[in-house]
């Protein structure tokens, strides 16, 4: 029986897909929630539904790859909620492009909002939730982390970015630790999102890789968001530094 009740938690990335799942479950456990993204009116949305649903939320503008925007966002929780316990690193990118065509813009691109974003994220959360030495982080990283017999053509800024993730997420689980802050990340597989849709890639290579999925099928956002709250809850109490893969076995085929 997952309980968040008085919780506040952040979820960057929450105006649509994971993200989007991840704050009307974590409301519907008993969280305050923060839905955060780059559309204010988008947040916004989630927020009314949120509240239809007697929830507590509130909507914050946050581009993650920018320091000043990341802190005014911690900042503007806990003024309004009055603590931070939970972070859900969601916010990210994934666009196709050959390695051998891939600029130094789009490079940076996808590095600056999936690997720095996470970090700039993490560190400003992690401040307020040393202050009460209590707290929780969830980092979304992919079953294209590396170092597990999966590559992906034309992937290499997303792969190198959540690679990234799953080395920032332990090395972080090691530092917190004192101050009783839990790391933890998720590494999707397949998932029914908005990014998943607006991926560009050639059919029969996308079959050829869903036919490698022992679940026949790919994974709900709702699927995501069960992992989140148990990993953000006091069930989930001595784990940290683990990275959990939810991909209706893929990896394991």
């Amino acid at each position: 029986m997952i309980n968040l009740q008085n919780k506040v938690a952040i979820i960057t990335g929450a105006r649509r897909g994971m993200g989007k799942a991840d704050a009307l479950l974590l409301a519907k456990l008993g969280a305050k929630v923060v839905v955060a993204d780059i559309s204010q009116e988008e947040c916004e949305e989630v927020v009314k539904e949120i509240k239809e649903n007697n929830g507590q939320a509130m909507a914050i503008q946050c581009d993650v790859s920018k320091k000043k925007e990341v802190d005014e966002m911690v900042e503007k929780t806990v003024k309004e909620f009055g603590a931070l316990d939970i972070l859900v690193n969601n916010a990210g990118i994934c666009e196709f492009k050959p390695f051998l065509e891939m600029t130094e813009e789009e490079w940076d691109k996808t590095i600056n909002i999936n690997l720095k974003g996470y970090f700039l994220c993490a560190q400003a959360a992690a401040k307020e939730m040393a202050k009460n030495k209590s707290g929780t982080i969830v980092n979304i990283a992919s079953v294209a982390m590396g170092q597990q017999g999966f590559g992906m053509a034309g992937l290499a800024h997303y792969a190198a970015s959540k690679g990234g993730i799953a080395a920032l997420t332990e090395s972080l689980a090691v530092e917190l630790a004192p101050l009783n802050i839990r790391v933890n990340a998720i590494a999707p597989g397949a998932i029914d999102t908005p990014m998943m849709a607006g991926v560009k890639m050639d059919s029969k290579a996308m079959e050829a890789m869903f036919s490698r999925i022992p679940a026949h099928r790919v994974g709900k956002p709702e699927e995501i968001a069960n992992t989140v709250a148990f990993l953000a809850s006091d069930e989930a109490s001595y784990i940290t530094g683990a990275i959990v893969v939810v991909d209706g076995g893929w990896l394991a085929n």
